[in-house]
């Protein structure tokens, strides 16, 4: 090694091992092994080990995802019933060509102005859902008998009867999400959407964004899973061989 390159050398290490000191000395922990590991590399020439991550909640719930037709419906919006209705007709029409639900994977991502589908009840009628995520109306397809109240009090896709739903030339269908849950489709919400629109919501009542926020979480509907974001989440749906099919 070159005298000049020893120096680089020395100066490298010395400059890793000050970014290390400082980023302990400011409780950036994450920073300090990586840091270590290279400094400890440049001086000693031994290969550091990588420590494999854990996987996070949102990963493991995504392993679940079975079958081999597989789809991602990308809810953005309210739109209509079509958000619940394209994943009953996708599996509708599998069965009709052969293909069983098990053969079948669905996940549905709400996300953006999507995501009050996600939640019970009260939450749409104590913070106004309908006129915050403008889903007051929904279109023929709805058949209840409070089709004009509905979204002023309640998720018109939760807790919904046999007879709400029925399509033209179709009949009767059975949309609602513990429909389609039992079906096999998976719901999850976007995280960093529920952050900002609860934090809209809490500026709109005068209230604590984090009061808000803990309340919308602790009232997303069972079985649905909350997410980073809906962007992460469409990522690893296709990661995991689903095809992308935009829903609103």
């Amino acid at each position: 090694m070159t005298e000049n390159n020893l120096e680089q050398s020395t100066h490298r290490r010395g400059f890793l091992g000050m970014l290390a000191s400082g980023a302990a000395a400011l409780g950036l922990t994450a920073l300090v092994s990586p840091l270590q590991l290279n400094a400890q590399q440049k001086k000693g020439g031994e290969k550091p080990m990588q420590a494999a991550m854990p996987k996070s909640e949102a990963d493991m719930w995504f392993d679940k995802v079975k079958g081999k037709h597989r789809v991602v419906f990308d809810a953005t919006r309210p739109n209509d019933v079509m958000p619940f209705a394209w994943p009953k007709v996708f599996l509708m029409t599998n069965n009709a060509t052969g293909s069983p639900e098990a053969d079948c994977g669905v996940v549905v991502v709400l996300r953006h102005d999507g995501i009050p589908y996600a939640f019970q009840d009260k939450m749409w009628e104590k913070y106004n859902f309908g006129e915050l995520f403008k889903a007051a109306d929904v279109g023929p397809g709805f058949q209840a008998a409070d089709a004009k109240t509905a979204t002023k009090t309640r998720n018109p896709f939760w807790n919904s009867k046999h007879g709400d739903f029925a399509v033209p030339g179709i009949g009767v269908v059975d949309i609602g999400i513990k429909d389609l849950q039992a079906n096999g489709v998976m719901f999850c919400v976007c995280n960093a959407a529920m952050t900002v629109y609860s934090a809209i919501a809490a500026g709109n009542m005068n209230m604590k964004p984090e009061d808000v926020y803990k309340e919308w979480k602790e009232n997303v509907i069972p079985g649905i899973q909350v997410v980073p974001s809906g962007v992460w989440a469409v990522g690893r749906a296709q990661e995991h061989k689903c095809a992308y099919i935009f829903a609103g």
